[in-house]
Order: C-alpha cells, then structure tokens, then sequence
C-alpha cells in the first residue's frame, strides 16, 4: 500500500505530507484517528498533509510512519537500529541535551496550534512543563523507553521543585503536571519490565492528582494503574481500582470514561479467569464507545476511544482466557493501529490465540516477528510477553518455527 506509484513521486519530490495522506487513506484511517495517535488536532494533521515541499519536524515524519508503516525513507528519514548514533563514551549531559532538543521539536507542533495569548503569566509555568511531557510521549513510539527514562524522571524533578515552590490555583496546576510526567514514567518502567517502579510512580500520580484537586485526572490515574495491574495478571486488585476510579467520578462520569474503564474491568475478569464476566464489561464498553461523538469530551490521553480498540481488548483477553474464537474471530491483524510496541503486544496476543487453536507454526511465526520489535526497542514487556506465550506452549518435539524463536529468545537480557 504504501509503495503505490503516486506515494514513491510525492516521496520522490519531497512532499512528506502527501505520503502521509496516500497512505493514511489507503489504510482507511482518518485524519482525528491519526491525529489522535500523534497528539495533534485534526486541523494540524490537514495542515501537515498540505505542507508541500516545506520544512517537517522529524518527530512527527517519524511517529506518522511508524503508526502508518511507512518506511522512513519515503518521508525523508533513515532507518534507525538500536544503539545508531550514540558515540563511545556519551556522557549523561549529552544523553539529557539530545533528548532536550528533540523534546522542543515535538512540542513545536503543539505550540503553533494554541491560539496567541492563551497561556497567561500564571500557567506560564504548568503549560511549558505539560508541553515537555507531551513531547516526550511523542517520543515514546519511536524511541526505546531505557533512552527516554533518565530524562523523564529529570523532568519530573523539575516539575516536583517548580510545584513545591508554587502557591494557590497554580501550584494545583503544577501537580496536575506533576500527575501527568509521574504516569508516564510509571509507562516507560511498565514497558522496561520493572513492575516496582512502574507501581511507585503510578501511586504517585494518583497521589498528585489528588492534590490538583481534579477528580477527572484522580479517575484516569486510578484506572491507569489498574490497567497495568490487570495485565501484569492481578485481576482482583484490577478489578477494585476500577471501581475506585468509577466512585470518584460519581455521577459525572463522561461516556469516553465510561467506555475506557469497562475495557479495563474486562481486562481484569480475564486476568481472574472469569469468561463471563469479562464478556460483559467488553459488551458494556462496546455499547459506550459506539455511542461517542466523532468530537469525543476531554478525557486525558484516552483519544478517540473507538469500537476497534473495544475489539483490540477482546483479542487480549481471549489470549489470557485461552478462547481462539476471541482472539481470531475476524481479521485481528488490522486492529494493531498503535505505534510499534504496542503492535507488537498485539500481535503475542494473536499468536496466543493461534496457539490455543492448536497452530504452533502460525503462532511463533507472528511471535518472532513482535520479539524483533522487542529486541529492537528493548522493551522488557514485550520480552516477557513473548516468554510467556513460548511457555504456554509444553511440548518435547517442537516444530522448526518453535525452534528458531527459541534461538531467537535465547540469551536476550534487556
């Protein structure tokens, strides 16, 4: 699809833009779908497409071919492998300073798009230091997070000392900041394998939203953390974490928030074991997420929240179940829309449901394909994932595709 002749002339002329929209459209992805993924509103997405021969940010080129699976070389980038461009004997400060740089290229875009004059002298402070950890998010889809950790949890320093010093409304903004870099560094450990620290930083982000006084964010934090918890395999502790997240919205709950925590309910039933229950809490969330408006309320960081990320929770589910009707009951592979690391999740859930049809072939062939993109972001979750999806499989005369993913396995230590 995207080596179409039309796609390899706009390559070929240097209109970037115009790759992204052939592309984007011959995927059937629509400009806030896209928009969503890459932190952008819809207009800056037409923007971008409609930028012609002029100047990109190579952040955006990247995050928009990885989602799109353009290979970088047909919007101007080179191909980028593990440990490429880190010289012998980088120091931390210049680690800090690559990563600073590229930070104020990916919050350029979100900067040109807020209206002149919205920021006043006392969100000055809480809007600079958002923007920075929306950058970093960015990042997270085209860089591993062992590269990004230091310099988030620097950043987050900053905006604890920037926060302690603050007085009234904004040093409540500052910790809803504070909230916001806290959950991300519990992502980054999350996806590094380190389940203590992707706790602790999870606690404190409920912690500072709290202290922000905004039940929305206490709400989104609370079912983040039962999020991980549910795919680290804690169903019950899931399960009350949902509820928590539901009592503190009360009455207010928005219908994406609605959608959003039943997924995570369903996702903490299959790590309980519970069919049935989990087959509900799906139902429910389809049910919401159907209902949303194309312009979706604010909710933080959950964007449009469709029916095919409803179905892309099935398919997880059915994988922990053990149900190969969840999991392959329709062309799955289309479902993993998310950056890289989080096709590649996908795709071990997809092959845990051909190994419960008993498909072993078909099953390690898809493993070995997401374990590359592990190795290649170094991503601990994806490791381990891929681990135990060989480990579901016991048998004393494995077929060859089974062989070559344990050569493969063999000997990685992230």
């Amino acid at each position: 699809m995207n080596q179409t002749p039309a796609v390899r002339e706009a390559s070929r002329s240097g209109d970037y833009g115009r790759v992204i929209r052939l592309s984007r459209e011959g995927q059937q992805i629509s400009q806030q779908q896209l928009a969503g993924v890459l932190g952008m509103s819809q207009s800056a997405v037409s923007r971008l497409e409609q930028r012609g021969t002029g100047t990109y940010s190579t952040d955006i080129l990247a995050a928009a071919s990885a989602h799109l699976r353009i290979p970088p070389a047909l919007v101007g980038l080179a191909e980028r492998r593990p440990g490429q461009g880190q010289r012998a004997g980088e120091n931390d400060v210049e680690r800090r300073k690559l990563f600073g740089v590229a930070a104020a290229a990916a919050a350029a875009p979100a900067l040109a798009v807020l209206p002149h004059g919205t920021v006043d002298a006392g969100t000055g402070q809480a809007a600079a230091l958002r923007l920075s950890t929306s950058a970093y998010r960015r990042l997270d889809s085209t860089t591993p997070s062992r590269d990004l950790a230091e310099v988030v949890r620097a950043h987050l320093r900053l905006v604890q000392t920037t926060t302690a010093a603050a007085t009234g409304p904004d040093r409540e903004r500052l910790a809803a900041v504070g909230s916001e870099a806290s959950s991300f560094a519990g992502w980054l450990a999350w996806d590094m394998g380190d389940h203590g620290s992707a706790r602790s930083w999870y606690g404190s982000a409920v912690k500072a939203a709290r202290a922000a006084g905004d039940p929305l964010l206490t709400a989104y934090q609370v079912g983040s953390l039962g999020q991980f918890e549910a795919y680290a395999g804690n169903g019950p502790e899931a399960l009350n974490l949902v509820r928590r997240a539901r009592r503190t919205l009360a009455d207010r709950c928005p219908p994406v928030a609605t959608a959003w925590l039943a997924s995570i309910e369903a996702l903490g039933h299959a790590a309980a074991g519970d069919r049935h229950a989990a087959d509900r809490s799906l139902t429910t969330s389809h049910t919401a997420a159907e209902s949303l408006p194309e312009e979706q309320p604010p909710w933080p960081w959950v964007l449009n929240f469709t029916p095919e990320k409803v179905a892309a929770a099935r398919v997880t589910c059915g994988a922990r179940l053990g149900l190969p009707s969840w999991v392959l009951d329709r062309d799955v592979e289309a479902l993993a829309t998310g950056h890289a690391k989080q096709r590649a999740l996908l795709v071990l859930d997809i092959a845990a449901g051909h190994l419960a049809a008993g498909r072993p072939d078909t099953a390690f062939t898809l493993a070995a394909r997401a374990l590359d993109t592990g190795i290649h972001y170094r991503s601990g979750r994806i490791v381990e994932r891929a681990r135990a999806v060989r480990r579901s499989l016991t048998t004393t005369s494995p077929p060859k595709a089974v062989r070559e993913f344990d050569e493969q396995l063999h000997g990685i230590y992230l």
